[in-house]
């Protein structure tokens, strides 16, 4: 396999965990629970759904050919703590989710060092795809940290389980 298959097989791969884990997290929680928000300068994790999604479909519609950053997108709107269903939020989650990965899936070698515009700025592909990556990191990361706090003992674990505590120690 040569790098860029590499890199695009190993940036898909990530990107598939994230997302599983983003859906396992919000699976414990209720409708209700999703719109908490946790402290007032805090994002509920419906508004991180919401703003997650807006910058997928933003960034991945015409990935190639247009800015990211597309006019439609009312960014701002996104961190609204307004009610949103569930049905709704997880609809807009897939969108997102399936035009990236239908990017990715698009994606060949040689377009991994061609030239991407978001917001005006002028990246690689490359570049432009380990930024989302590290976006989507740190907000699945917000959802998860905000699921566990709300289910207290009831959360289960999205990975290996912490051992026991170890008296003595």
């Amino acid at each position: 396999m040569d790098t860029a298959a590499a890199y695009l097989e190993s940036v898909t791969k990530r990107f598939q965990s994230f997302r599983e884990m983003g859906e396992k997290a919000i699976a414990q929680l209720t409708d209700d629970q999703l719109l908490l928000q946790p402290e007032r300068n805090s994002n509920s994790i419906a508004v991180i759904l919401s703003h997650i999604s807006g910058n997928l479909i933003s960034r991945f519609t015409d990935f190639l050919g247009s800015d990211g950053e597309k006019p439609w997108r009312d960014r701002d709107a996104e961190f609204e703590e307004i009610p949103r269903s569930r049905n709704f939020l997880m609809d807009q989650w897939k969108k997102g989710w399936d035009l990236l990965f239908s990017a990715l899936g698009s994606l060949e070698g040689a377009d991994l060092t061609g030239k991407i515009r978001i917001r005006g700025e002028s990246l690689t592909v490359v570049d432009a795809l380990t930024r989302q990556l590290s976006h989507h990191a740190s907000h699945v990361g917000q959802i998860i940290y905000v699921a566990k706090m709300i289910r207290g003992d009831a959360w289960t674990t999205l990975s290996i389980p912490k051992a026991p505590p170890r008296h003595g120690a």
